[in-house]
């Protein structure tokens, strides 16, 4: 079984709140639990913080829309030009990248939000960046939308904290990493705990398929095919 066809069997984990590793991030996490309709909150932070992991959680439920600046300004506009918006949430991801005309179709949007928030359409409005409101490269008008509620810097997890997390995720799969593997990881993996989830539960399935213990070498062998070099950091 080469690694490839692993990884195409198993899938990236779906993110959710439980699978999300907050560190230092609690308060940022317990907002997002509590943003009720007619509560805005504004993400920014680091590659590999999670701002994307958190918007999918809670922009894939019920009742929930969820933004990348791929579909950023078919989704908007039909949105902003609903009668109604029948959501209670929508999430809007890397605001960063969006043109002048999803930027205006935003603007749009938390003008909508606004207008709503006493009303029993009322949604929360849930969005994310890569850097603070003020300094974030989109019109003036729209920047200060961005921080009309609440805004949370999410920080990088520390490697004690993803050491913890990787090793908590390998014994939920009755797996025993050693520190030499956990240390390998952490220096020249992914920072993203999303992904590094992803790494332990193909190690999981390569390491039964070639009936070895995860070891440094096994890790070694398993990225060193081109199909999935490619997945490592430099």
């Amino acid at each position: 079984m080469t690694q490839q066809l692993i990884l195409n069997l198993l899938p990236a984990p779906v993110p959710t709140l439980d699978n999300y590793v907050p560190g230092k991030n609690q308060a940022a996490i317990a907002a997002l639990q509590g943003c009720e309709p007619g509560r805005a909150v504004y993400l920014w932070g680091p590659p590999g913080a999670g701002r994307s992991h958190l918007l999918q959680a809670l922009g894939f439920a019920d009742h929930a829309l969820y933004i990348h600046h791929n579909n950023a300004n078919r989704l908007l506009q039909s949105v902003v030009e609903a009668d109604i918006i029948d959501y209670r949430r929508i999430a809007v991801d890397g605001v960063e990248r969006y043109d002048d005309e999803a930027q205006a179709a935003l603007f749009a949007l938390y003008n909508r939000w606004r207008e709503s928030a006493s009303s029993t359409h009322a949604f929360a409005l849930l969005v994310a960046g890569d850097r603070a409101p003020m300094h974030m490269p989109v019109r003036e008008d729209l920047r200060t939308r961005l921080g009309w509620d609440l805004v949370f810097r999410l920080e990088l997890l520390s490697d004690d904290e993803r050491g913890q997390a990787l090793q908590t995720r390998a014994s939920e799969r009755g797996l025993h990493l050693s520190p030499e593997v956990i240390n390998w990881i952490l220096t020249h993996y992914a920072r993203d705990m999303n992904r590094l989830s992803h790494l332990i539960d193909a190690l999981d399935h390569y390491s039964l398929a070639k009936q070895r213990a995860i070891t440094l070498p096994l890790l070694r062998e398993f990225l060193a095919h081109e199909d999935t070099a490619a997945l490592a950091t430099p």
